[in-house]
């Protein structure tokens, strides 16, 4: 996902995120609070990781967002 954003816009860094925030939608093997983050840079390999979060949905949001945000501030600052 974050590869297609930069393939289909004029962005330099994008990140995307998926996962289970809950309550409900897990699945063997996809537990509530499970979140995959992918970061990419034009011109740059895409580095990709997954988090098991936890709390209620609200605080798997919260994180994820932090995490997000966190990892495009660090893509950023790179040379």
């Amino acid at each position: 996902m974050a590869d297609g954003a930069l393939a289909r816009s004029r962005a330099d860094v994008a990140v995307a995120i998926t996962g289970i925030a809950g309550p409900g939608g897990a699945t063997p093997g996809k537990p509530v609070g499970m979140v995959c983050f992918a970061f990419a840079r034009r011109g740059a390999a895409t580095h990709s990781f997954t988090r098991q979060l936890a709390g209620d949905r609200a605080d798997v949001r919260a994180a994820s967002v932090d995490i997000a945000l966190e990892g495009l501030l660090r893509l950023a600052r790179e040379p």
